[in-house]
């Protein structure tokens, strides 16, 4: 018996949270390891949150017709019909997924951020990139490609294109990222207290940055807590979720299932 499985026998699960899978089609062995946790994991909860960038990109609900993505869609759905509610927020990689594609993978889209009070807690939900200000770079970026004239205007080009400027856009990133620092590309302490302040939570769970983590603020008061990225293509793997027992207690799981204290 697994840690998930004795935790979830102990008390039911009501949610999971995951995000930063960053699937695609080259990295075969990280989603197979979503698949394998939505036939497994996901259906053993009320709720599953998918908190962002679980796709490497996204250029638009018509790319529905690429194999891979219907098959994701079809598994998330698959869990949809088993009895489980399913929750999106966008990342910074696949903020164009659209109604489109929330019908056929059967979820709700959710703004970010979001409040949620479940078995007894009050949790803020988020992505997590809207609070790395320090990145001023990419923070102007954001507010450009998030403004629907700009995402009208993207979105009415042919996919190819599309899928050519995201490309290049990735590309970008890519090296831009080799001269930002540590602090620069985590999350700002001033604008995670306003988010704090804005939901009037006192327990956030993000992604984004990739650093797994449960960080007590205030003495313990407050609690942030990063959900890990998804990588199995590499020798040694990484991933995890965060699940909400019925008790009302958050545990934290690593790529193989186990607890994390």
């Amino acid at each position: 018996m697994t840690d998930f499985q004795f935790m979830q026998k102990a008390q039911p699960t009501v949610a999971l949270f995951v995000s930063d899978l960053h699937l695609q089609a080259s990295l075969p062995r990280t989603a197979a390891a979503f698949l394998a946790f939505l036939q497994t994991h996901a259906r053993q909860t009320q709720r599953l949150y998918l908190l962002g960038d679980i796709f490497e990109y996204w250029a638009g609900d018509d790319d529905l017709a690429t194999p891979f993505n219907q098959q994701i869609a079809d598994a998330i759905k698959a869990v949809r019909e088993h009895g489980v509610e399913i929750f999106w927020i966008a990342g910074n990689r696949d903020f164009l997924v659209g109604q489109g594609f929330a019908d056929a993978a059967g979820l709700a889209l959710l703004d970010d951020p979001h409040v949620v009070t479940l078995a007894g807690r009050t949790l803020a939900l988020a992505h997590g990139d809207a609070q790395c200000t320090d990145d001023q770079a990419y923070m102007a970026f954001r507010a450009q490609v998030r403004q629907p004239a700009y995402q009208q205007q993207f979105l009415a080009m042919p996919l190819a294109q599309r899928k050519a400027i995201i490309e290049g856009m990735r590309k970008n990133s890519q090296d831009a990222n080799q001269n930002k620092s540590y602090e620069i590309m985590d999350v700002n302490a001033g604008a995670i207290d306003q988010l704090f302040a804005q939901t009037g939570t006192d327990t956030l769970i993000h992604g984004h940055t990739h650093r797994p983590a449960l960080h007590r603020l205030d003495d313990g008061k407050r609690l942030r807590y990063v959900l890990p990225d998804w990588e199995y293509d590499v020798e040694t793997p990484c991933g995890g979720w965060i699940s909400l027992t019925a008790d009302g207690a958050l545990h934290r799981y690593d790529a193989a299932g186990t607890v994390i204290i």
